[in-house]
């Protein structure tokens, strides 16, 4: 299943670039980044059937097994491809949050872009180390 990330706004040179560039080289699992400018522009067309994940600030904090599990689940469903999408400045409209399989918070804090991108390119890697059995995460 195709990984892919959505984000608005680009990550240019930066420490957050270095972090998500780590973790993409380290993913097993394909991976795609797209950046799209703050409004407009033209989100590729899925493959078919596909998942939509949302980062937005009102959805479920997961564990990290829990993502995993989610992951797995839909891999294994058949699902070609799930994209990860991260807003604007102002986030998610009410239908694009409607219309989403999962909204997916990293905690009640708020989070700058760049960092979030980071973090979630960490916790892709890190579920898909889980359900490779593979020993960089450690639970308990």
């Amino acid at each position: 299943m195709l990984l892919h990330v959505i984000a608005r706004g680009k990550i240019a040179r930066s420490p957050e670039a270095e972090l998500v560039a780590r973790y993409e080289k380290r993913l097993t699992w394909p991976v795609k980044f797209t950046e799209l400018p703050e409004t407009g522009g033209r989100i590729p067309d899925p493959q078919t059937p596909y998942k939509t994940v949302l980062l937005d600030e009102r959805g479920k904090d997961l564990s990290s097994e829990k993502l995993a599990e989610i992951l797995e689940r839909w891999r294994d469903d058949g699902m070609r491809e799930c994209r990860f999408v991260l807003g604007a400045a102002d986030g998610h409209s009410e239908d694009e949050r409607r219309d989403a399989d999962l909204l997916l918070a990293f905690g009640k804090a708020t989070w700058p872009h760049l960092l979030a991108r980071a973090m979630l390119a960490e916790q892709l890697y890190r579920a898909t180390t889980i359900i490779a059995g593979h020993p960089y995460h450690r639970s308990g």
